[in-house]
Order: structure tokens, then C-alpha cells, then sequence
């Protein structure tokens, strides 16, 4: 167990960085979540500010022009800003969890050094190109190519549902791309081409804008109003050799890294979720009356309330426990899984029941807790669905 499993003793630092974050989600994010929501618009200001507080920094070395922090900072900050708007969340989340951490674990130091003080200051924006339309949880089945040109790949395909893709800051995208065929025994990849042979599948930055890239527009979605999210083109993109991420052939099997670690960080959020949904309930149940009486002086609403705030509180020492392993250099991959699953359900099982405590209110819009219940559902599917995760957890338990 860690010095941090428990919120009652978390080291000063990251109880600072906490009501840090959660005085700024007050005070500036929450304010303009309704209108953004309602706008589907990027809040280009929110994340300036994030920025100017170093939270697209806060696990990269001081050396790349990060903060010094580690993963479990960002966790906290994930957490703060989840309850009170997730597409800001999900914003951060991504920028630093998909969009600069490849850089950070697998990048060499000219490409650490070019692109990682950009990244981490927040005044730019990276993505994480791996979704294709026909294989979402099967990441394995990419389509998309990358052939060696003269020096250059040359990338053509397409990708879908990708994150912090099309914003205005948005300057680096690396993608996954099938760059040739290995044979079944020394593959890594498991997405067979026929014939006794794998694709082999590389990671490969690509600099945005750059000739024949496309973010298409924007999705129409159930919720994540105010996060961007576009599908993505390329037609003969050609990008230098020395863009390639990481070991050529290694791109799957560093991806799903990036996603272990990712879990960690959705799972936070949704216990900013979880718990913000809890907040928004007991405040209402106080002041709400109904038959002469706060609503939260009958058992069913008080019983309700208290079932929420037990799976938040459940939810968050998963992600502790997923996050402590994976700092101490342990195995996690089982824990990260866990913590998903167990927060994601949490946010939205604390969506719903959130709803009905406040009724035809909770119906609205303009209460956090309408917001919370369209976007949570996606919690449970981005980073590995509901089912991965039950699948990985039973692998790891040697089924």
C-alpha cells in the first residue's frame, strides 16, 4: 500500500495541488461549462488558464519544461476538474496522458527536446491517433499505412474519435500505421494478415498542419460538448523517417502501455464524476423542500445519497491503489482495470441516481448533474470498454 491510498494522508503537496485545482474549477471553470455545453464550443480560455498553472506539465521532468510532478498529480487535478466539467477534464487528460506522454516514454531525446516543452507549457495541443472505424477495441486491425519514401513515410488512412485533433493549438498527432509484415512466431501484434504473417504497427509523429492531413469536422456527440473531436484523414502525408516513434514494429504494443496508464487517469476522473455528482445532491437535498421538509430528511433520498457517496469513495481507492502500483514501478496493468471499471460505473450509476434526486430539475441542462448524465456514458466505453476491462481483469486472474 502507498503513503497516498487514503485522501486522509495525502502529503501536503498534493493536498495543495488539489484545492488548487478545485478553487480554479469554482471559480473559472464552472461558470462558463453551461454555455460552452450548450455552444459546443472548445474553451480556449479555460484551457490558457490550465496552462498558466502548469497542469499540462505536471508529470514531465523540469528538464522538458514539465513541472516535476508525477502521474498521480495529475490524478488529483483529473479528479477536481471532473466534478464540475468533464470535457475539461478530458481535455487535459488527453493532452498529456495521449497526446505528450508517448513522447515522454518512448520518444529519443531530439524528439523529447522538440516537442515536450510545447506540450507541456499547454500552448499547444498533441493527440493520439490509434481508433479506426472498423476496429475500436480490436486496435490491432489498423488499416492505415506508412511506407518508407526517400527518407519520408508516407502515411495514408484514416482514424476515428480522436481527441484535441482539430483545436486551433492542436500541433502534433501521432498515429499507429501498418509499416510492413512480420512472420506469426516474431510478430508483436496479434491482427493477422494472412499468409503466417502479422502487420507489423509503428507509431510516427505527425506535425500539425502538414500536407494531405485532415481533421475532418467535428462529431455531433451525446456529450463532451466543449472537448474536440474529429475523424481524421491522410492522403499521402509524408513525414521524415526520423518521425517514427519508438522502435519500428513496437507502435501496438507501446500504445496499449499508453492505454494502461490512461485508465488510471480516466478512472480519477470519474471519481471527480462520481463524487461531483454526490456534492451537486447533498446541496440540493438541504435546500429542496417537499411536503414541508428538505428532501433529504426521508431515507429514500438520504439512503440514495449515501449509496453514491460509498461508490465514489470505493471508486477513488482503486485509482489510489492503480496509481501507487504504478509509481512504485509494480505491475498494474490488472489494478488500472480495475480502478477503470469500478470509477467509470460509479459516474454513471452517480449520473443517474444524481437525476432523480433532483427530479424534473435534474432533467434540465443547466445542472451539472444533466451535464454529468450525458457525458459519463462515454467513461465507460473511451480507453477500453466496460467488457476490455472485465476481459483483462480475468486474464490477469489467469483465466
Amino acid at each position: 500500500m502507498s503513503e497516498f491510498l487514503s485522501t486522509a494522508t495525502l502529503p501536503d503537496h498534493y493536498q495543495q495541488l488539489a484545492k488548487t485545482v478545485r478553487d480554479f474549477a469554482r471559480s473559472v471553470v464552472a461558470p462558463v461549462s453551461a454555455t460552452h455545453d450548450r455552444e459546443h464550443s472548445f474553451p480556449y480560455e479555460v484551457v490558457a488558464g490550465m496552462a498558466d498553472m502548469g497542469l499540462f506539465g505536471l508529470p514531465f521532468p523540469e528538464e522538458y519544461g514539465g513541472m516535476g510532478g508525477d502521474y498521480f498529480a495529475l490524478c488529483l487535478a483529473l479528479e477536481e476538474l471532473g466534478k464540475v466539467d468533464q470535457s475539461v477534464a478530458i481535455t487535459l487528460e488527453a493532452g498529456v496522458s495521449l497526446g505528450a506522454m508517448p513522447v515522454y516514454r518512448f520518444g529519443n531525446d531530439a524528439q523529447k527536446q522538440e516537442w515536450l516543452p510545447l506540450l507541456s507549457s499547454g500552448e499547444a495541443l498533441g493527440a493520439f491517433g490509434l481508433t479506426e472505424a472498423g476496429g475500436g477495441t480490436d486496435a490491432g486491425a489498423t488499416k492505415t499505412t506508412a511506407k518508407l519514401d526517400d527518407g519520408h513515410w508516407i502515411i495514408n488512412g484514416s482514424k476515428q474519435f480522436i481527441t484535441n485533433s482539430g483545436t486551433d493549438i492542436t500541433k502534433l498527432v501521432t498515429v499507429t500505421a501498418v509499416t510492413g509484415e512480420v512472420d506469426g512466431a516474431g510478430g508483436q501484434e496479434r491482427s493477422d494478415t494472412g499468409g503466417g504473417t502479422r502487420k507489423q504497427i509503428s507509431s510516427i509523429l505527425v506535425p500539425v498542419p502538414t500536407a494531405g492531413f485532415t481533421a475532418e469536422p467535428a462529431y455531433d456527440k451525446v456529450g463532451w460538448n466543449a472537448s474536440d473531436t474529429h475523424p481524421l484523414s491522410f492522403d499521402d502525408v509524408r513525414v521524415p523517417q526520423e518521425n517514427l516513434l519508438g522502435e519500428q514494429g513496437r507502435g501496438y504494443a507501446n500504445f496499449l502501455r499508453i492505454l494502461d496508464e490512461g485508465r488510471i487517469a480516466i478512472a480519477a476522473l470519474s471519481v471527480g464524476v462520481a463524487q461531483g455528482c454526490v456534492d451537486e445532491c447533498v446541496k440540493y437535498a438541504k435546500e429542496r423542500e417537499a411536503f414541508g421538509a428538505a428532501i433529504g430528511t426521508n431515507q429514500a433520498i438520504a439512503f440514495k445519497i449515501a449509496r453514491m457517496e460509498t461508490r465514489a469513495h470505493v471508486a477513488r481507492a482503486t485509482y489510489y491503489d492503480a496509481a501507487a502500483l504504478m509509481l512504485s514501478g509494480k505491475p498494474f496493468k490488472k489494478a488500472a482495470a480495475v480502478a477503470k471499471l469500478v470509477a467509470s460505473e460509479a459516474a454513471m450509476d452517480n449520473a443517474r441516481d444524481a437525476t432523480q434526486v433532483f427530479g424534473g430539475y435534474g432533467f434540465m441542462n443547466e445542472y451539472p448533474v444533466a451535464r454529468h448524465y450525458r457525458d459519463s456514458k462515454i467513461l465507460e466505453i473511451g480507453e477500453g470498454t466496460t467488457e476490455v476491462q472485465l476481459m483483462l481483469i480475468a486474464r490477469e486472474a489467469g483465466l
